[in-house]
């Protein structure tokens, strides 16, 4: 008589597990993709301009989307003030990004008083951490941040956790439009948001 083999549970559980596993992660890019969707522009103090690579003087693609962006919100009347972050990139940039997006604003009409920059920032923290420092400095308490569409949803986290009172507003049209370049970007922002609840940002 042939002794029965004991039931493969193990397999099953992994099964399961990597079903959860895909679950929750589509879970997390929809939400993400979500979010990129919605603009919550309203009346606030200040636009807040998320940097992003600049080229010497001038601003790459993606900047100069954020940017004009930015502009629009603000001749539509939406702030008074608009907030450019981003520091120096690599290479040896004899300009940060957030001068290269004053000039550009400057040369589109916006008056120079409009603007407040800072210069030392390297990463989304950092930017949205000296934007909250510049508006308490100069009086601001709500403010619209603009980005792309895929890097809202992280970056109204992160206002969350630093206390500003924010609104996305994100580009209506994004540099990343190509399959490949879309499916890269949401990936990175996917693990952003996994590393964010275990490391400091």
């Amino acid at each position: 008589m042939k002794r029965q083999r004991p039931p493969r549970r193990l397999p099953r559980l992994l099964l399961r597990l990597a079903l959860l596993c895909a679950l929750w992660l589509g879970g997390v890019a929809a939400w993400i993709t979500w979010v990129g969707e919605r603009d919550q522009a309203a009346r606030a103090d200040a636009i807040i301009v998320l940097g992003a690579a600049a080229y010497d003087a001038a601003p790459s693609p993606v900047f100069k989307a954020r940017i004009e962006h930015g502009l629009d919100l603000y001749r539509s009347g939406f702030a008074g003030t608009l907030l450019f972050t981003g520091g120096y990139g690599g290479g040896g940039a004899r300009f940060a990004e957030s001068q290269v997006a004053r000039r550009y604003a400057i040369r589109e009409g916006i008056p120079e008083d409009a603007i407040l920059i800072e210069s030392t920032s390297q990463t989304t923290y950092q930017n949205l951490f000296e934007a909250r420092r510049l508006m308490q400095e100069h009086g601001l308490k709500r403010a619209i941040v603009v980005s792309d569409p895929l890097h809202m949803a992280r970056a109204l986290r992160l206002c969350r956790g630093l206390g500003i009172d924010a609104l996305g507003s994100p580009t209506p049209s994004t540099r990343f439009r190509s399959l490949r370049t879309r499916w890269e970007f949401l990936a990175r922002e996917v693990y952003f948001f996994h590393r964010d609840l275990f490391v400091d940002p």
